[in-house]
């Protein structure tokens, strides 16, 4: 079986990749592109929902954007570490789908796990290149891969981006992939406490950061990136005038 794709998009917690870069994952998906993806913890610790609520809609959200595969390395939810063993999950993914590109968290952000993945994934990345670090997939060696790029979304802070994704043709796509959290976000007739992603305001929130963006980049709706490495491009194709 040939589990190739083009795109792997990470995240600490199920809806982290839809909130971060659903809209850019649906547009990709759009063009042809194969995309997957991996969610680090089953959001365990979360005060609405369950472990397994959680794992109902992040299925349910990858059926909209229309992902190849959705896997949980159910790593420690509120305590991910920058492990051998933790990084040694991520590679044996990495080397499965063997990516031309990683979608990973962000570099800080209000969740301590956040941040901390966007560093675990990075490491990961560039760990699973290296030849002497041996790894098997259903009893066979995987060859060493690493990713061509490795671009981390933009979560709650306000982070300055080094480049957008116009995603004006796909923004209520994102939304409604994040709205198949139906556990996490805003519900005026859930009986469950309010968090700050509960409310009405971050719901608003997916909308005017991702037009606030397009207004300062020309285009109505888009995601923020930013980049690991600087970005050589061949020409001008693809750059909105």
């Amino acid at each position: 079986m040939n589990d190739k794709i083009d795109i792997l998009a990470i995240g600490a917690h199920p809806d982290d990749v839809e909130l971060g870069c659903g809209g850019t994952l649906a547009k990709l998906i759009s063009e042809g592109k194969t995309v997957a993806i991996a969610d680090l913890t089953q959001g365990e610790l979360g005060t609405r929902g369950t472990a397994e609520t959680r794992a109902e809609e992040a299925k349910k959200a990858a059926e909209i954007l229309g992902v190849k595969e959705r896997v949980n390395l159910k790593m420690k939810d509120g305590f991910l570490t920058n492990s051998e063993e933790y990084q040694m999950r991520i590679v044996e993914k990495i080397r499965k789908y063997r990516p031309e590109i990683v979608f990973a968290n962000a570099i800080d952000d209000r969740h301590p796990d956040h941040a901390k993945a966007a560093k675990l994934i990075s490491d990961a990345c560039f760990l699973s290149g290296l030849r002497k670090i041996e790894t098997k997939s259903g009893g066979e060696a995987q060859e060493p891969w690493c990713p061509k790029l490795v671009f981390h979304y933009i979560q709650w802070k306000h982070i300055e981006p080094d480049f957008v994704i116009d995603i004006s043709s796909f923004l209520d796509k994102k939304i409604e992939a994040c709205l198949a959290y139906k556990t996490q976000f805003y519900d005026p007739k859930s009986t469950e406490p309010v968090t700050p992603i509960a409310t009405k305001d971050f719901l608003e929130s997916l909308t005017y950061r991702a037009q606030d963006l397009g207004r300062l980049s020309g285009v109505t709706y888009a995601e923020g990136f930013t980049t690991e490495k600087l970005i050589a491009m061949k020409n001008f194709d693809g750059i909105v005038w």
